[in-house]
C-alpha cells in the first residue's frame, strides 16, 4: 500500500494514512510494504534516535516465533496473538500449523489495515479467525475469539510487542489478568515488552516521537513487565531479553545486546 496515501487510490475510507500508527510502522521496520508516509516519517525519527530499534523489532519477531514453536510443541492447537500487527512471514498461524497440526489461530488488532490482510487469510483458511477490536475490550476480543477458539481447552495467549502501547492508567497487567481468567489449565502465557533497562535516553527518545506522532510508548523495567504476567510461573529462561530466550542453536546472535525488549513464557 505504499504510495496510496489518500482515500480513493485503493485506500478503504476509515484508514487514518495520516496518522502513525504502530502495527504499520513495525510493518516498515520490518522490511514489509503496507505503510503510509505518515509511518515512515514515525520511523525514520526513531531510527535517528535509537538505531538499535531494528535490533529490537527483529529480535522480538523471532522472539515470537520460537515462543509460538514451543507452545506448538507442547501441545498448544489453539492460539489468540493480541496486538499481531501486519502479517511477516512466519505468521503465528504457519508456525503453530507446522508438521502438518491442526491449530486454530485468532488475530487481534485494531488497525483496518491489519484486518484486511488477517480478513484475506481467514478467507483462505478456515482455522484462521480475526478480531478488530482494542485489545482492552477484552469481553468483545474474548466473544468474538471465541466463535473459533474453545476456551474449555488450552490456549496460547501472545502479547507479543504490544502492551508497551498501553499506559499505566489503562493497567496492562490487569488487562492481561482479565484474558487469564477466561483461559483453562494448560494453557501459556507469551509476553515481549519494550525495556527502558538499557539505554533510558535513547528509548525516551523513541517514546517522544511516538507521542509527536499521536501513539502511545511506555517502555518499561523488568519488574514491571514481570508483573504482567499476574504470578503465573515462566519457563526457563524466565524473563529475558528477547534474543536471549531458546535461541536457535543456543547462539543469540551477534546483536542480541542490541534488542531492547523482554520476553518470556509463563504456564497458566
Amino acid at each position: 500500500m505504499t504510495g496510496s496515501d489518500h482515500p480513493g487510490n485503493g485506500v478503504p475510507a476509515d484508514i487514518r494514512t495520516d496518522i502513525a500508527h504502530p502495527a504499520r510502522v513495525y510493518d516498515f521496520w520490518l522490511g514489509g510494504k503496507d505503510n503510509f508516509a505518515a509511518d515512515r516519517a514515525a520511523a525514520e525519527q526513531v531510527m535517528q534516535v535509537m538505531p538499535e530499534i531494528l535490533d529490537t523489532v527483529r529480535g522480538n519477531r523471532r522472539f515470537l516465533v520460537r515462543a509460538v514453536r514451543f507452545l506448538r510443541d507442547a501441545g498448544i492447537r489453539q492460539f489468540i496473538d493480541i496486538g499481531s500487527g501486519l502479517p511477516s512471514s512466519p505468521n503465528v498461524h504457519e508456525v503453530a500449523r507446522a508438521d502438518d497440526t491442526d491449530a486454530r489461530v485468532v488475530y487481534v488488532d485494531n488497525d483496518p489495515v491489519v484486518f484486511l490482510h488477517a480478513e484475506a487469510l481467514m478467507a483462505r483458511n478456515g482455522a484462521t479467525s480475526v478480531v478488530r477490536a482494542d485489545l482492552r475490550e477484552v469481553e468483545e476480543v474474548l466473544s468474538r475469539a471465541g466463535e473459533l477458539l474453545d476456551f474449555t481447552q488450552p490456549v496460547g495467549l501472545l502479547f507479543v510487542g504490544c502492551l508497551h502501547h498501553i499506559a499505566d492508567p489503562d493497567d496492562p497487567a490487569g488487562v492481561v489478568a482479565r484474558y487469564l481468567e477466561a483461559l483453562a489449565p494448560g494453557s501459556y502465557l507469551v509476553i515481549s515488552h519494550a525495556t527502558d533497562d538499557l539505554s533510558p535516553e535513547k528509548m525516551r527518545a523513541n517514546s517522544e516521537v511516538a507521542e509527536s506522532s499521536g501513539a502511545v510508548l511506555i517502555p518499561r523495567g523488568k519488574d514491571a513487565i514481570l508483573r504482567m504476567f499476574n504470578g503465573r510461573e515462566l519457563v526457563e529462561p524466565g524473563l529475558v531479553l528477547v534474543s536471549y530466550w531458546r535461541p536457535e542453536g543456543g547462539d543469540p546472535g551477534p546483536n542480541a545486546e542490541r534488542a531492547w525488549a523482554y520476553g518470556g513464557v509463563a504456564a497458566v
